[in-house]
């Protein structure tokens, strides 16, 4: 898939991004970078294996580098402006000629997931939230209720996103909500990404 170099903005920041597949009633779908203060960016290995099953899905996409990071302007922001971040990232997409606004997904690798996940809930615009590697041992889940679809996707050697805790978050969230566990992989995905993107359209294509 051809992407394009793009610009948006969020509040007062200028942002960039890569803008791909906008055509005849494509669906939306943001994805966002794992955590900055550890090298992360919108060029990461699962970013692009996310990417990839949404492109098979037809998807029209939009990565892009939080504030700070890249040649996007601001500071890192631990997450709050970050959110707004994901959203203006959306609102941008569904802006472009070609696109469905409706049936958006908000996607995100590790911090990137926890952003999608805070941002999706709150956005009317999006139908489903993929939250790959969502770092729960790490961040308090108490205001999870939603009817969004949501997918989950983990390594079962994961450490940072163990599968029993991400099993307890699914109860939580009910029928709306499912998990795919990769076997043998952790945070990182290393040589597994092919298998992610495969767990991702699968689960996609089948709910």
């Amino acid at each position: 898939m051809v992407e394009q170099q793009v610009t948006f903005r969020s509040g007062e920041l200028t942002l960039e991004g890569l803008l791909a597949g906008p055509g005849t009633d494509a669906p939306v779908a943001v994805v966002c970078h794992p955590h900055p203060r550890y090298g992360g960016s919108m060029y990461n290995n699962v970013v692009e294996a996310v990417l990839a099953a949404m492109w098979r899905l037809g998807y029209a996409t939009l990565r892009f580098n939080f504030r700070g990071v890249g040649e996007s302007e601001g500071e890192h922001d631990g997450g709050i402006g970050e959110v707004d971040d994901a959203r203006a990232a959306l609102k941008f997409l569904a802006a472009q000629t070609g696109v469905r606004p409706s049936d958006a997904v908000m996607a995100g690798y590790s911090f990137g997931a926890s952003v999608a996940m805070r941002a999706g809930i709150e956005d009317n615009a999006v139908d489903r939230i993929v939250a790959v590697a969502l770092p729960i041992a790490m961040m308090p889940m108490e205001s999870v209720a939603t009817s969004k679809r949501i997918l989950l996707a983990s390594g079962d050697r994961d450490s940072y996103s163990p599968i029993p805790k991400l099993k307890e978050l699914v109860a939580k969230l009910g029928a709306s909500a499912r998990l795919e566990v990769i076997a043998g992989t952790d945070h990182f995905f290393g040589g597994y990404e092919d298998r992610l993107t495969q767990s991702i359209e699968g689960a996609i294509r089948s709910s």
